[in-house]
């Protein structure tokens, strides 16, 4: 994931920073509790798309 992309993103339902989670191929919005796939090194921003986080996911991305 490019760096320079990656600022710019924001979470399309909050507005939000992104984490990018590499392993995952995913961004995550810690906000909106979504995580956004990559697909081809695209990013695919649609909420119908994401995918909601767990609540041990957001407890780990909070640690």
């Amino acid at each position: 994931m490019d760096k320079k992309l990656l600022d710019l993103l924001v979470c399309p339902v909050t507005k939000g920073p992104l984490i990018y989670d590499k392993p995952n191929q995913e961004l995550i919005s810690k906000s909106a509790r979504l995580a956004y796939p990559i697909r081809d090194e695209i990013p695919v921003m649609l909420e119908d798309e994401a995918r909601e986080l767990s609540d041990e996911e957001i407890e780990r991305l909070n640690s």
